[in-house]
């Protein structure tokens, strides 16, 4: 996790609201009218009780009633303008990010995230963008504005003494920043700490619903649960040195302004004892200053509340600058597929060489088997030739280019790959196929089903097609999810196949079933079959054999 300051944090989030800049900027004048009604209401009520005790007053005490009645209707309209007008900031920027976070991750996939903590990504995209709401909706015109109204109201009282308006621009810097800044510097990382032990909690709880089979099979659940609980105790401590640090920061906040009011009360009253002001000039500076702390006091706040917001922002933002392994790459003349070749390629993961020196030919419209025992990189080369990893030695080609020269749409389109989990959503059987082929017809899904020998047992359910599979296909089998994947990559229909393990978990029945259907698609396919049963590789035209990363 890369570490930034609170004010790199800051400025990145404030640059993205650049396209509502302008509701933004509306949201602070309605904002500093607003304080400013407020204010007035005061103000004004000073004025009416100068007018009371028969003492020179510009203002009336019937127009200073007309007028707070006035200021008073004013500042609820605009108090209510304003927080409407930074919400829809705020909910139109979340969704900006989150769009922005989506595209980030579709960039990283899959070698970036490949042994990531998904409950911990999960957290990022929910929780952490949404405590992002806190920043736009309270944060930004909430300092726009106490810097407005720190300077107006500074002048304002400037005008009844110099010493006054002094007095009220240091309550004004010390309340709304340096209380702020010296409660961030004490709170240090807490907030990093707390969203940290957030994201491993989410993390725990999806691993102890996904294994919950186990648990109860094998008796662990009480340890899952007392882990559980250990967590949550560990997270509810870091969230209590929060809250109190919270409580700190808002009586130190409220001791100063306090100290602040006595101190103006006395100067003021010092002056009209030696006659430099009138009476007037005590009572609406000092009455101004204590109704005027409102924006400040906000401010003063995010000290200790913004910790949690920032170390949100900075999680979010590691997704953001991260650097793919693979970049996507556009703008390359389309190609047809004409077969395919591996030269010369080696590829490690970090220390561990996976291959090494592999050569390959892929004839087209041939089977090409390759057989191996576990962990010998037949798995990799398929991954490499679909571009998830990249390439360090040698060259993968297909149609005589290298494959980092082809558009990854135009490579997409040219390549089904069959993975050895095929992965579900929690949707529609109908609509789990059609990811490969959205504009299919139901007559196309039903022949990919076909070949695939999952058409009859679907038509076997009670919804057919429209049967929901699940969360994460749980509804399924083993076998019934990895025909899926095999329905799939033939409605993708693309003229070339990779093909991993997939008839593993079949039968002998509904495997030779997949090896007809494959065998008839030669004479329009290529296919590349990665399989360890000799049965598989009787459709083969060649097969080849990887040892510890070599061809034999």
């Amino acid at each position: 996790m890369k570490k930034r300051s609170n004010f790199q944090i800051m400025g990145r989030l404030v640059g993205l609201v650049k396209p509502l800049i302008g509701f933004m900027i509306l949201a602070i004048i309605m904002g500093v009218i607003g304080f400013l009604a407020a204010i007035s209401i005061t103000v004004f009520g000073g004025y009416a009780m100068l007018d009371v005790l028969q003492m020179s007053t510009p203002i009336t005490l019937k127009t200073a009633v007309v007028c707070v009645i006035v200021f008073a209707l004013v500042r609820g309209f605009l108090r209510y303008a304003e927080q409407a007008c930074n919400h829809f900031i705020a909910f139109k920027l979340l969704a900006l990010i989150r769009d922005k976070v989506f595209q980030a991750l579709r960039r990283l996939c899959p070698a970036k995230l490949e042994g990531k903590d998904k409950g911990n990504l999960i957290s990022v995209i929910t929780s952490d963008i949404e405590l992002l709401e806190v920043f736009y909706a309270h944060t930004i015109s909430p300092i726009a504005i106490a810097i407005c109204m720190a300077v107006i109201m500074t002048i304002w009282i400037s005008c009844y003494h110099w010493l006054l308006g002094l007095i009220a621009l240091v309550a004004y810097l010390v309340i709304g920043a340096v209380i702020p800044i010296v409660i961030s510097k004490k709170t240090g990382d807490s907030g990093m700490v707390f969203r940290s032990k957030s994201g491993e909690l989410s993390s725990y709880v999806l691993d102890s619903l996904r294994g919950l089979k186990e648990s109860i099979q094998y008796g662990t659940g009480e340890q899952r649960l007392e882990q559980l609980n250990q967590r949550t105790d560990q997270l509810s401590k870091e969230e209590a040195k929060m809250k109190r640090r919270t409580g700190q920061n808002m009586a130190v906040t409220n001791t100063a302004i306090l100290v602040f009011d006595l101190v103006m009360l006395l100067v003021a009253a010092l002056l009209y004892h030696n006659q430099m002001v009138a009476f007037d000039g005590v009572l609406i500076p000092v009455v101004a200053m204590m109704s005027s702390f409102g924006p400040v006091v906000a401010l003063a706040n995010l000290g200790s509340t913004l910790q949690n917001t920032f170390a949100a922002g900075n999680r979010v933002l590691d997704i953001l600058d991260e650097s793919p392994v693979v970049e996507e790459i556009t703008g390359k003349q389309e190609i047809n597929f004409q077969g395919a070749e591996v030269k010369q390629v080696t590829f490690s993961y970090g220390n561990e060489t996976i291959l090494s020196n592999l050569n390959l030919q892929i004839p087209q419209h041939q089977v090409t088997g390759i057989v191996g025992k576990s962990g010998s990189g037949k798995s990799t080369l398929l991954k490499l030739m679909m571009r998830f990893w990249k390439v360090q030695q040698g060259e993968i080609a297909i149609s005589g280019k290298q494959i980092d020269q082809i558009n990854t749409t135009n490579l997409r389109e040219m390549e089904s790959f069959v993975t050895q989990e095929t992965h579900l959503f929690h949707d529609s059987i109908e609509n789990n196929i059609r990811i490969a082929k959205l504009d299919a017809t139901q007559e196309e899904i039903v022949a990919a089903c076909k070949k695939a020998s999952i058409h009859e047992f679907i038509m076997s359910l009670p919804n057919g097609y429209q049967t929901n599979v699940g969360e994460l296909g749980d509804t399924l089998s083993g076998g019934e999810k990895q025909r899926i994947g095999l329905a799939r990559a033939f409605l993708h229909d693309a003229p070339l196949i990779l093909l991993d393990e997939p008839t593993s978990n079949l039968d002998s029945l509904n495997e030779a079933v997949i090896l007809k259907s494959l065998h008839e698609e030669r004479q329009d396919k290529t296919v590349v079959l990665v399989s360890h049963r000799e049965s598989t590789m009787g459709i083969a035209n060649k097969v080849y054999s990887v040892e510890h990363g070599r061809m034999s």
